[in-house]
C-alpha cells in the first residue's frame, strides 16, 4: 500500500504537466496523470523528461461531471493540479463555447468533487495573466484588476474566482497561480515563442522558406516551464492557500525573443522596412528569415504584461532560476538538434 503523497495532475502530457510529473516524482509522490480519452496518448513530452513510464495514467474529461468525480474517488489523491484547458488564446475565438466547458465549468466540477468526496484534498489551478486584459498599471499583481479581452481569458477569470469561492465558503485548500507566459523546449509548435525556434532551426537547415508573424511588439513576460512547476508545489504545501504570481518582472517582445533566438542558431537578423511590409533579414547573407502576416494578429490583443513575483517570493520563498537569454537558448539549441535530425517530437 502506497504510504506516500498522490498527486493526480489533469493535462499531464501538455508542457507543465511534464515538468510537473518531474519535479513531484523527484520528491517521492506517486503521480497520476489525467488524460483526456483520444485515439492515441502522446506521452512524448514525459518521454523527453524520462518520465513517461513512472506515471499511471487515467481517462479524465472535465465536460463529465460524473467522470471526474470517479476518477477522484478512485485515485484519491492527496493534491490535484489542474493543468488541463484548451490552453491556446487564438483558438478561444473559434471555440468560445468550447474553451468556456473545460476551462471553466471543468473547473467547478473538479472543486464539487473535492467537497463531496474528500474536502481535505489540496488543489491547484493554473490561472492566467490574459485575465488582466489591457494592463492599468505598468506591473500586475495579485490586487490589480482584472478585464480580460479574450473568450480563453474570460473563462480562466471565472475558474478564478470559482477557486476563491471554494476556499472561502467550504474551506476546501484551493490555490490559484496566475502564471505569465513561461516557455520551454516542451512548448507546443503553435504557440509564438517555440514557433519561432522550430522554424528559425529549420531555416537554417533549409528545410523551409521565410516564416511569418503577426505583431512582433507584442511584449510578454517570458519565464521557464521548469521554474514555475516548483511555485505550484509549494503553493499547495504552505499552511494557508492564496492567490499567487508567477512572473519575471520583465517584459520582452517578440522581436526580442526572435533575436535571441537567431543568435543562438548563428543568424545575425537585422529589421528592414516598417508595419506590414518589416522583415526580419539575416545581415550575413541577406536571406529573409520574418515577414509580417495580419491574419496572425489576434483580434483583441493584450499588449503587454509584465508581472510581479513578490508575494510568491516573500511568503513562498520560490524564485526563478533560468533567464530570459538561457530559456530561448535551451528552446533554440532543442529544435536546432530536432531539425538536424529532422525528427520533431510535438
Amino acid at each position: 500500500m502506497w504510504m506516500g503523497k498522490t498527486a493526480l495532475i489533469t493535462g499531464v502530457t501538455g508542457q507543465d504537466g511534464a515538468y510537473l510529473s518531474r519535479f513531484l516524482l523527484e520528491r517521492g509522490y506517486r503521480v497520476v496523470g489525467g488524460q483526456r480519452r483520444s485515439s492515441s496518448l502522446n506521452t512524448s513530452r514525459l518521454s523527453c523528461l524520462g518520465v513517461a513510464d513512472d506515471i499511471e495514467i487515467v481517462d479524465i474529461d472535465l465536460v463529465e461531471h460524473a467522470n471526474v468525480m470517479r476518477t477522484i474517488e478512485d485515485v484519491q489523491p492527496d493534491e490535484i493540479y489542474n493543468l488541463a484547458a484548451q490552453s491556446f488564446v487564438g483558438a478561444s475565438y473559434e471555440q468560445p463555447v468550447y474553451t468556456a466547458d473545460v476551462d471553466a465549468l471543468g473547473v467547478t466540477r473538479i472543486l464539487e468533487a473535492i467537497r463531496v468526496i474528500n474536502p481535505k484534498i489540496r488543489f491547484y489551478q493554473a490561472s492566467s495573466s490574459e485575465m488582466f486584459g489591457p494592463a492599468r498599471a505598468a506591473v500586475q499583481d495579485e490586487q490589480s484588476p482584472f478585464q480580460p479581452r479574450s473568450p480563453y481569458g474570460i473563462a480562466k477569470l471565472y475558474a478564478h474566482w470559482i477557486t476563491l469561492s471554494y476556499r472561502e465558503t467550504w474551506g476546501v485548500h484551493a490555490c490559484s497561480g496566475i502564471l505569465f507566459n513561461h516557455e520551454s523546449p516542451l512548448r507546443g509548435r503553435h504557440f509564438v515563442t517555440r514557433k519561432i525556434t522550430s522554424e528559425l532551426a529549420m531555416l537554417k537547415h533549409g528545410r523551409r522558406e521565410a516564416m511569418t508573424l503577426g505583431n512582433i511588439d507584442a511584449r510578454r513576460d517570458w519565464g521557464f516551464a521548469g521554474d514555475y512547476v516548483e511555485g505550484m508545489w509549494r503553493m499547495l504545501q504552505a499552511e494557508t492557500a492564496g492567490s499567487y504570481v508567477l512572473a519575471t518582472g520583465q517584459a520582452r517582445s517578440v522581436r526580442e525573443f526572435a533575436q535571441v533566438a537567431a543568435q543562438h542558431l548563428g543568424f545575425d537578423l537585422v529589421w528592414q522596412g516598417a508595419g506590414l511590409d518589416e522583415r526580419g533579414v539575416d545581415r550575413k547573407t541577406n536571406r529573409t528569415l520574418i515577414k509580417i502576416d495580419p491574419k496572425f494578429y489576434r483580434p483583441a490583443d493584450t499588449h503587454t504584461l509584465v508581472g510581479s513575483p513578490a508575494r510568491a517570493e516573500d511568503e513562498l520563498g520560490w524564485r526563478r532560476k533560468l533567464s530570459f537569454e538561457d530559456m530561448v537558448g535551451a528552446m533554440a539549441i532543442a529544435d536546432d538538434k530536432q531539425a538536424r535530425d529532422f525528427a520533431p517530437a510535438f
